[in-house]
């Protein structure tokens, strides 16, 4: 009898030991203990929004798009190119947000991987009012004075040839957003791998970088320790990662020599999917095993990305890697039309609910904006600080 008693006592233990073991493994396998203690001490800050809460969802797509990425041949690049060139308009362009305009996306376009073909290509899809062109890197063992000349030289190409990137409205000056290749934003792998340069922060800054939107990179270990922020981060040269933390913006005056730094959500949900539930990290990818869905719009609000003097705007930075040929099918196919189907059904449904498509540009105008206390509307910030080198995009289109 006392050996019948033990068994269920034995297999709880099992079960219990096997739980703190799955749960050890995703610990160390999502790379949370970077940013663990910053997501406890911020619990408060993390609340479900109101049913009855003012929202104005600032909604920015930023693609690290490597059309040339994996060893691609240029038929395949080609063909990745003009596949968005004609199904983005095709099966995106009939949604309009809040303001009356189409889903706008931001693509991050690899310095290294430079076409001049392909760019003509992006360039015709973002002057129909459909997104933007910003600068990333990949880079290994680099030098700061390589880097420095490779990012002048890219955004006057950009700019010149290509009438892309955006410019200052009181100087003038060409300036650009950013991601890091491989995450490694100054030189923050553990290993010291692809990227080489301590001071790029400071480099980027002087280069025209408007801000940086690389974040979040968990599970990936140059994941910041800082999380779910608009921030400016103080380059400090003799050690890498030095966008680890920062200052909020809007919490104090930004400092000087500083770099904007704009954060997507990251969070630990519960997925809430129609296939699938249980427990994930919610780092705002968007790829075919991360599909775009409006029940992961909750998640993305939850993370409340935002600024003190605009309660009401919610900063949704959201990222994925639309030259990949595994995810045309979840970026422009139904995934994606369902997703903007639901969300216009969503607004309608809640009064106080409003949603913007805005490129990296325009989310940098408008922390500028709220920073600054503005009291306006989204759509008349847009343009706040930095001016389009493309026309606007319209009512009418197509």
């Amino acid at each position: 009898m006392d050996f019948l008693i033990e068994i269920p006592f034995v297999a709880g233990v099992l079960a219990f030991a096997m739980c703190v073991a799955l749960g050890y493994w995703q610990f160390r396998r999502h790379g949370i203990g970077i940013w663990a203690f910053t997501y406890v001490r911020e619990v408060r800050k993390r609340r479900p929004v109101r049913r009855d809460e003012e929202v104005h969802l600032l909604l920015c797509i930023a693609d690290h798009y490597e059309p040339i990425g994996a060893n691609a041949s240029r038929a395949e690049a080609d063909a990745c190119v003009s596949r968005w060139l004609r199904d983005y308009p095709a099966r995106l362009g009939g949604f309009r947000d809040s303001d009356g305009r189409p889903p706008r996306h931001t693509f991050f376009y690899p310095l290294e991987e430079y076409d001049p073909a392909l760019l003509e290509q992006l360039a015709e899809l973002c002057h129909a009012g459909y997104g933007e062109v910003e600068v990333q890197l990949h880079h290994d063992h680099d030098t700061a004075e390589t880097l420095r000349t490779r990012l002048l030289d890219y955004k006057v190409l950009l700019s010149s040839r290509h009438g892309l990137l955006s410019r200052a409205r009181t100087t003038g000056e060409v300036t650009y957003g950013f991601v890091h290749g491989n995450w490694a934003l100054d030189n923050s792998r553990p290993d010291g791998r692809w990227c080489g340069v301590n001071n790029e922060l400071d480099i980027l800054r002087e280069t025209g970088c408007f801000a940086d939107f690389t974040m979040p990179s968990a599970p990936s270990p140059t994941q910041t320790r800082k999380i779910n922020s608009l921030y400016y981060a103080v380059d400090e040269p003799a050690r890498p990662k030095s966008h680890n933390w920062g200052v909020d913006v809007g919490r104090e005056p930004a400092p000087a020599k500083a770099l904007l730094l704009i954060q997507g959500p990251l969070v630990l949900g519960r997925r809430n999917l129609p296939d699938k539930f249980g427990m994930w990290l919610e780092n705002g990818c968007l790829q075919s095993s991360q599909p775009p869905h409006v029940e992961r719009l909750h998640e993305w609000l939850r993370a409340r990305v935002q600024i003190p003097s605009r309660p009401d705007w919610f900063f949704v930075k959201l990222h994925t890697h639309g030259g990949e040929a595994r995810n045309f099918d979840t970026l422009l196919g139904e995934p994606m039309v369902r997703f903007h189907r639901d969300l216009a059904d969503y607004a309608q449904q809640r009064p106080n609910f409003h949603y913007h498509y805005v490129t990296a540009r325009e989310m940098y105008n408008l922390v500028r904006a709220a920073e600054s206390g503005w009291k306006g509307t989204v759509d008349a910030a847009r343009d706040f600080e930095l001016l389009a080198s493309l026309p606007a995009p319209t009512e009418g289109a197509a």
